[in-house]
């Protein structure tokens, strides 16, 4: 093998080694890049396990089934998950040292802004697709999140 295709592999092999790294400290499941005509995809497999429990709802009783135990395991299947409409950095203030736009049990009107998105350098204010209680806040201040990574949950 020539000298020249053993320092490309050994390149490549640095770059998926740092990209792996980048998963790992972002939390995010997939990278890809594109430099100089050599493409680079990172993914790695992340997997729940879920116990099949009684979810409480309304009334005093207890939803039970593959829907409820869904729902409880994973936010994403709830039917009020509000998800990230793109990749980017969230917030849930309009900026550093202002007041959240949502706290756990806040009332919100369809439209409402729940939090940003930042995104190539632009503030994407996320509404509320419809109106309710928020019972769920499934991410951190300045968090990346990824596209259809549930963020809010509205009851």
């Amino acid at each position: 093998m020539a000298k020249e295709s053993k320092d490309k592999i050994s390149i490549e092999q640095d770059a998926i080694r740092e990209l792996a790294q980048l998963l790992v400290e972002t939390g995010l499941s997939e990278i890809e890049i594109e430099k100089a005509g050599l493409r680079i995809r990172v993914a790695r497999n992340l997997t729940i396990a879920a116990a099949a429990v009684g979810v409480p709802v309304a009334g005093g009783g207890a939803q039970t089934g593959a829907a409820a135990v869904a729902a409880a395991a994973d936010p994403a299947l709830h039917p009020g998950a509000v998800k990230s409409p793109m990749v980017g950095t969230a917030y849930r203030a309009p900026e550093p040292g202002a007041a959240s736009f949502i706290e756990i049990g806040t009332r919100v009107a369809q439209g409402q802004t729940l939090l940003i998105i930042e995104a190539m350098k632009t503030m994407n204010h996320i509404p509320a697709p419809k109106s309710g209680t928020v019972a769920q806040i499934l991410f951190e201040n300045g968090q990346p999140v990824e596209f259809g990574e549930p963020l809010v949950v509205i009851e």
